[in-house]
This record gives C-alpha cells, structure tokens and sequence, in this order.
C-alpha cells in the first residue's frame, strides 16, 4: 500500500561566476574601457566597477542598458545575476546546514534511503538538505517546531518510540495522503459510514475491501493510508487534521493481526469524531489515559456495541464465536481480540480466526 516516491535533484555547479566577470570578458572583448562602459550607459563609473568586482548586483534596469551598451541581451545578464546570487544563497545555505550534521543521528536515514525517500551521500551536508526537503522544513530548528513540539502528539504515557521514526512515518503518510482526492470533512457523513466500515471487517480479502475504505471515507473527507512501521516508530496508527476540512487517519499494520488493524482504524475515528483538531493522536501498544482511553472506548462500543458485550461470556468455541460474530456482523477475528483482551480467553486460544494483514511489498 506504501511506495517510495522519486527524489529529483538538478545539477548544481560547485562555483558560479560573478556577472561582473563576464561583463569584464565582454569589454575586453570589444576594447571598451569601464571608463567608456559608465559614459555609454549612464551609470557612475564606481558602479561600473563595483559590478566588475562583485560588490553591485545588476538589476533589471541596469541589464537593460548593458544590452544597449555591449549588445549582449538583458536576459543574459538577468540570467548570470540570478545564477549568481542564488549560488551565493545556496552556499550560505551549506554553511548553515552543515551545523545541523549530528541531527542525522536522530533520523532513520538508512531507511529513508532504502526506501528510496533520499539518497545516501558522503556528503552529510546534502543529506541534511535532503532531509529538510523530505520534511518540508528549512532546518532542524523548524523540524522541531513542526514535528517535535511538545503538545504535539497525545499518546501513552508508556510511548518510547523513537521521534525521529515517528516523524519519518509520519511524514511518508503525509506525502502518501496527496495522492487521494477527497471531499470537505463531515462529521455526519463519517458517522453513517460507520456500519459500512464494520461490514468491511467480514471480508477475508483486503484487496477487496481496502480501495473501497479509501473511496468512502475520501468522500467523508478522511483520507486513510496505511505505511509501513518505520523501525522505531512502535506505533500502530494516528489520526490528525492536515487542514480544516480534511483529517488523515494513518494505519501501520505493525501487529499484522486484523483484529488490532480494524481496533486501531476505529480508535483513530474516534480521535476525530470526539477530540480536538489541534492535536495530533498517536496510538501505540503501550496502556492508554485520557483521550486514548477514550478513543478504545469508542472503537470498543463501535465493534462490538453495549448491548451485545453481556454474551461476550457465553463464548466457549470458535463455533460460538463464529455465530456471534455473524449475528452482529463482524469478523470473528475481532470477537477473539476482545476476548483476550478482556482476559476471558488466552492470548493463545482463537488466533486461527483472525487474518494477517501485511503489505505487498514485505
């Protein structure tokens, strides 16, 4: 469901010349003295030189009465001045990244790189550039603004993921989500697609029901993508607002059992339909407070409903198990997650009912 996307880069010259030296060449060229250059164009004949050593820029203007004076056309002057100047941009621009090198030792860059997000160089200095690029930040100071601010994420108290990782499969999911057209948000419309999601559970075949998830709930502007774990991430999903109107619920099948896929999935609406748009939610394997017990309640309720919970105690047999799950139109699989989970049943009892899910490519 993930892929990696290309990372283009265009040549970039290691020295550029000032257009002044190629103003010099030009009157040399025509045996034109600065002295003859400053009276035929007008400008002081300090400016000229200032030009010929680097220190004025050529402006609009002034290339325009260079053409007039050397024949040589504005745009050519236009040309070299930006050249010039954003070559000088660029290299104050190492200088100010190669200060932030020993922040690559916070990232998952080999997994970015083989998964074809950045390029791997000896050059650490671009590679910072290409991570900064990858995030869409200017530096790791804004990286932090962005993707690191303390109030940023609501998760476990137990949460020990690595930030780097988290950002990174945070950011691919991010990246993934552009990819799917989508509808305004409706709280309305997500609650009715509810049922219809559920239903979505009792088909055995992903490839089936998975185009179809995104479509809906596109419609009930909600993007869904799933990505895989980025190592160090431990996170099962997220949910988050990338706009005003549009949500993004982020699933990473770490587990790859259906039963934690289909939980995560409904605790991450319930994130949006119950809880703030200014944060971010994390869900992770670790005990849950607050808001992330209120989302597993949600997605609990969501499943199984209230008034169904009281046979949850009846089961004894797969077969039971079976015919509960058909009456309440669910997948067994999830039946047997709540049943270990609320310690009726092993963690090693009714597996075989439940699906593993894993991304194509793994």
């Amino acid at each position: 469901m993930a892929k990696a996307m290309p990372v283009l880069h265009a040549f970039e010259p290691d020295e550029v010349l000032a257009p002044g030296e190629t103003l010099a060449e030009v009157l040399q060229d025509r045996h034109m003295t600065q002295s003859e250059l400053s009276t035929r164009t007008g400008l002081s004949a300090k400016h000229v030189n200032q030009i010929i050593n680097g220190a004025a820029s050529i402006s609009s203007d002034t290339a325009l009465l260079l053409e007039k004076a050397t024949g040589v056309r504005a745009r050519v002057w236009n040309n070299l001045e930006a050249a010039y100047r954003e070559h000088l941009s660029r290299k104050e621009e190492r200088e100010l990244l190669a200060k932030d090198i020993g922040w690559l030792k916070e990232l998952p860059i080999n997994y970015l790189a083989k998964k074809g997000l950045i390029r791997k160089s000896p050059d650490k200095t671009e590679v910072v550039r290409q991570v900064c690029e990858f995030f869409g930040v200017a530096d790791k100071a804004t990286w932090e603004a962005v993707w690191q601010k303390p109030t940023a994420y609501r998760r476990s108290k137990a949460f020990s993921s690595d930030p780097g990782a988290v950002a990174a499969w945070l950011r691919i999911g991010e990246l993934e989500s552009t990819e799917i057209e989508s509808k305004e948000f409706s709280r309305d419309q997500l609650l009715d697609l509810l049922d219809e999601a559920r239903s979505f559970t009792c088909d055995p075949e992903p490839s089936s029901w998975w185009p179809k998830l995104v479509d809906r709930f596109a419609e009930a502007g909600i993007l869904v993508v799933a990505v895989p774990e980025v190592p160090g991430a431990r996170v099962n999903g997220a949910a988050r607002w990338i706009a005003s109107d549009k949500a993004l619920v982020q699933l990473s099948l770490r587990h790859k059992s259906s039963d934690i896929f289909w939980f995560t999935f409904f605790h991450e609406l319930g994130h949006l339909i119950i809880h703030s748009k200014k944060d971010t939610f994390i869900n992770d394997a670790g005990p849950h407070s607050g808001a992330e017990q209120e989302a597993d309640a949600f997605a609990s309720r969501t499943l199984i409903p209230s008034k169904f919970e009281p046979h949850l105690a009846e089961l004894q047999t797969n077969a039971d198990v079976r015919e509960f799950a058909k009456e309440i139109g669910i997948s067994p699989g999830i039946v047997v997650g709540r049943l270990q989970h609320d310690k009726r049943w092993p963690f090693n009892r009714g597996n075989d009912l439940k699906q593993k899910f894993v991304f194509i490519d793994e």
